[in-house]
């Protein structure tokens, strides 16, 4: 969804950048002249925001007749180790004809243009889901066969060779699920704003009983119906899986355990401002047992212990919204929707501490 960009996003010189009270999000006459060096359109652009805006900063660039998607970090601060642009270029040029997503056009690692590495990729035309299915798709046999896309295209990211794909050194295979535990254990210690009991249950609830990975994939990281473009026409298809920025090189049933947390069934309890894809309610939309066993037929891949990986997935939510929150509460950001976190995290702490108990 494209959206008007907010009033100090942009300004024309890097001289208007060091005199803004904020530092802009685009530095438009160096940011032209890059293009122009890559043979990306011609002349002045017409810009438009797009994508929910907590995050990364996504614009949508008409220019000459050229389309193209230009990708960049939020404001500083940025949190610890995300946020990374080079390392998504990166997987996305890897995966080009591999799996489903954008071509990377160009990448620039000068600092010195917008104030951060950013890249450029292909815009890729299509629906993203969240609350409704575009209309074209509302039928309980397209929502069936967008779900079974959905694990199909997760199959093939996990199907592919990541080190003849170039990504030898992009995460370490081994020990994958014991490095997230003590990396989101340290940022927790980092993050918290409070004391959480839940959370401390937890984490020494996975650390007891860590389950064992099979071979390690390229992980998306972030694998979930918002997160993948429908082709505009039907049959449902992903014309492109999107957000790549928590990919790494590790255990690919931690993709299909966030996936499964995140997906709702009709009768789940709300999740209220963080259930991301409700639409998934209705008619049509198969059950998370039915998702897995067709994870498992066509990767040839069993999960071993579902209710671990989404502890796990919840865990990892938990400890990312409460440093959001504490980057909203300390003045570090303005979005008034990470502001209401709050009693958020203390609710999913509650619900992953149940987990733990197999409720």
């Amino acid at each position: 969804m494209a959206h008007d960009i907010a009033a100090d996003d942009i300004v024309r010189t890097h001289e208007e950048a060091a005199a803004a009270e904020r530092p802009p999000l685009l530095v438009l006459d160096p940011l032209l002249a890059f293009l122009d060096a890559h043979d990306l359109g011609d002349g002045e652009p017409e810009i438009r925001a797009i994508g929910d805006g907590h995050s990364n900063a996504t614009y949508l660039f008409d220019r000459g007749g050229a389309r193209f998607v230009l990708r960049r970090p939020p404001r500083p601060p940025i949190p610890p180790s995300a946020n990374d642009m080079l390392r998504e270029a990166r997987v996305l040029s890897a995966l080009e004809g591999r799996a489903r997503v954008p071509r990377v056009l160009a990448v620039c690692d000068d600092e010195a243009v917008l104030g951060a590495p950013f890249y450029v990729m292909e815009e890729v035309v299509g629906h993203v889901v969240t609350s409704a299915m575009p209309h074209v798709l509302d039928t309980p046999q397209e929502r069936l066969r967008t779900a079974h896309e959905l694990v199909d295209a997760l199959v093939e990211i996990h199907g592919v060779d990541w080190r003849a794909a170039g990504l030898e050194g992009f995460g370490k295979p081994e020990g994958y699920l014991e490095r997230q535990l003590r990396r989101f254990l340290g940022l927790w210690e980092h993050n918290k704003t409070r004391e959480i009991p839940e959370v401390e249950v937890v984490g020494t609830w996975l650390k007891e009983n860590l389950p064992a990975s099979p071979a390690a994939t390229i992980v998306h990281g972030d694998y979930r119906l918002g997160n993948v473009l429908l082709a505009p026409e039907p049959p449902s298809k992903i014309a492109a899986v999107l957000d790549w920025e928590m990919s790494t090189i590790g255990d690919p049933l931690a993709d299909l355990g966030y996936f499964c947390t995140l997906y709702v069934e009709r009768d789940d309890p709300t999740l209220g401002k963080f259930e991301l894809s409700r639409v998934t309610r209705e008619e049509g939309w198969p059950t998370r047992a039915e998702l897995v066993a067709r994870y498992e037929e066509r990767s040839g891949r069993s999960m071993t212990d579902i209710r671990w990986y989404q502890a796990l997935a919840l865990w990892k939510s938990i400890v990312f919204m409460e440093g959001n929150f504490k980057r909203a509460s300390s003045g570090m950001s303005d979005d008034p929707f990470l502001k209401a976190f709050g009693d958020g995290v203390t609710a999913l702490a509650e619900r992953a501490e149940a987990l733990t108990r197999g409720e």
